[in-house]
């Protein structure tokens, strides 16, 4: 498999990657099985959180007797250094290992401070002497703590949502990370789900040679499929341009990216699926979405008390209880006319 290094760690990782989040999902036996049918095929790069419930766990499960043999990186969301230095502590555990090639801060609201001797990023230097972490790196879903983690000099990678929706913004982090030397690992390489096209996606990524995607990953034909692609070598054709260029016409702008930062929602509305449920319909197998479960919990947008925190919260500035209120009314148009197909 093709390998990338991965910015100023040196670490050498397959272009193709697993995002383990989904793994969660999926028995211990069956996310065992997949894991390591994913290291027997040469996938050596595997991305997961304290956060994920037992992600970790699986993971520490698949890579026994191989773990050298492996990269992981986990995260933690804490900001202060009593709580993520039990959070690293806790993850050494779970994944049956005594370091980790890669530790991340998930999505901070702020920069760590490296000068707060009582502060995350105090946690993760003092784990790195002790060579408990070797490298330290951050994720986020706003640009402007991106931008300010690059320019701060003080992470080795940045994780990000890169897709080929990506717009202005988001290609200029990833060539700022080239130009810092700083590894770029793209989440969300699927949009959420919004992009179905998997070998379009992977030959996008082909086209971003310093970007090493993490594609998440719950079921074997998931797999299989980013498997096959990376074996063939797939590279952008015109026929994948063309799906591209029309994805970029209909979905680039306001759609939500499924981040799930606007929950919890006072109302229990399912914001991240709610949210894009227009797009779902029309993009993916829609009968679910006509059953009972579905139309009650799209109507639940009808109790929202419009107190505007999942506006507050969204790292992409979307005026969120707008964009519910017209996927409920475009959901309500779509199932009066299919709900008996």
């Amino acid at each position: 498999m093709e390998k990338v290094r991965l910015g100023k760690t040196g670490l050498m990782v397959t272009k193709t990657s697993f995002g383990a989040l989904p793994i969660q999902r999926i028995s211990v036996d069956d996310a065992v099985r997949l894991v390591r049918k994913a290291y027997d095929a040469g996938i050596n790069y595997f991305d997961t959180a304290n956060a994920y419930t037992d992600s970790e766990k699986k993971l520490g499960i698949a890579f026994e007797g191989v773990r050298e043999n492996v990269v992981i990186s986990t995260k933690s969301m804490a900001a202060d250094k009593a709580t993520v230095t039990a959070h690293i502590e806790n993850s050494l555990r779970a994944l049956k290992t005594d370091y980790i090639d890669l530790f991340q801060f998930h999505n901070p609201a702020v920069l760590p401070d490296p000068s707060d001797p009582d502060g995350a990023f105090a946690a993760a230097l003092e784990a790195k002497q002790k060579g408990y972490i070797r490298h330290i790196g951050i994720t986020n879903h706003r640009a402007w703590i991106a931008r300010a983690a690059i320019e701060s000099g003080n992470f080795e990678t940045l994780q990000f949502p890169f897709c080929y929706l990506a717009t202005d913004i988001e290609n200029d982090l990833v060539q700022k990370c080239r130009e810092a030397d700083m590894g770029f690992i793209a989440m969300k390489g699927l949009s959420g789900g919004l992009l179905n096209n998997a070998a379009a996606c992977f030959a996008f990524m082909q086209e971003h040679p310093t970007v090493v995607p993490i594609w998440g990953i719950q079921h074997e034909w998931e797999l299989d499929q980013w498997l096959a692609l990376d074996a063939a070598g797939q590279k952008m054709t015109d026929e994948l341009r063309a799906v591209i260029e029309k994805d970029r016409k209909e979905l680039i702008g306001n759609f939500c990216r499924s981040c799930g930062y606007c929950l919890p929602c006072p109302a229990d509305i399912d914001i991240p699926q709610s949210a894009r449920m227009a797009q779902l319909l029309r993009r993916s197998p829609y009968k679910r979405y006509m059953q009972d479960d579905w139309y009650e919990k799209m109507h639940r947008i009808d109790n929202c008390i419009h107190c505007n925190s999942c506006k507050s919260r969204c790292p992409y500035g979307l005026d969120t209880p707008a964009l519910l209120a017209a996927n409920l009314k475009d959901y309500d148009q779509f199932y009066a006319e299919h709900k008996d197909d």
